[in-house]
């Protein structure tokens, strides 16, 4: 397996500490503890969960050990991890990347509050596009039940998810609507409808069934 650039052996320590939370195992990718350790790293959720797969087959002598230290000694593992935390500056971006030029990559803009509405993240806006492809236009409305469920699990109000998916609807080409819209939501919407809007259902699909872990 490639070596992330970001990557250091220090950080098994994070995801064991992260693998023992209760419930005890493998955390789904986009679970949020995942994607916040993710951001804290700026590592892809994809790759931790890889490091974490590995961790869990003990993989290497080196992994062997660091499990015999630490994995039944809560206290230790957690003084390991402050030790870490402290020596890297985690959680402290600033500090950590001080005279280093980062750039955002395109999953962490998925996990960041979005400009025109703070209460809504590119992630939602996706699995938003998923519900609107498996609906018909005269159903997404507050009272279709899968619109209120999605509403119920992302926190927010169904009016809400409506409105996105009606600049859905315009950036449809299969509706072929020229109304204009006066959403602030429009450019964000299309972002996100030019990353997916013409790619296969399937594959928005299976994405957004992972996702969801991040709102449970």
């Amino acid at each position: 397996m490639a070596k992330h650039p970001r990557w250091q052996d220090e950080y098994w320590l994070l995801l064991m500490q992260l693998y023992l939370r209760k419930p005890e195992g493998l955390k789904p990718i986009y679970s949020r503890k995942m994607v916040e350790l993710a951001l804290e790293l700026h590592i892809e959720p994809q790759f931790l969960f890889e490091q974490m797969f590995r961790l869990r087959q003990l993989e290497t002598p080196r992994l062997e050990k660091l499990w015999q230290r630490y994995a039944n000694s809560p206290q230790r593992l957690a003084k390991g991890v402050k030790m870490l935390r402290a020596m890297k500056g985690l959680g402290n971006a600033d500090l950590f990347y001080e005279g280093v030029e980062t750039q955002q990559e395109s999953w962490e803009q998925d996990f960041m509050p979005l400009e025109e509405n703070a209460s809504l993240k590119p992630v939602m806006l996706i699995l938003v596009l998923d519900l609107y492809f498996r609906l018909t236009p005269n159903t997404m409305v507050a009272e279709t039940p899968e619109v209120a469920d999605l509403a119920k699990l992302m926190r927010i109000g169904a009016p809400l998810v409506v409105e996105i998916m009606d600049v859905y609807q315009v950036c449809d080409p299969y509706l072929n609507r020229s109304e204009i819209v006066l959403s602030p939501l429009v450019r964000p919407c299309q972002k996100v409808w030019q990353r997916f809007g013409n790619d296969s259902p399937e594959k928005l699909a299976a994405l957004a069934a992972q996702m969801k872990s991040y709102f449970q």
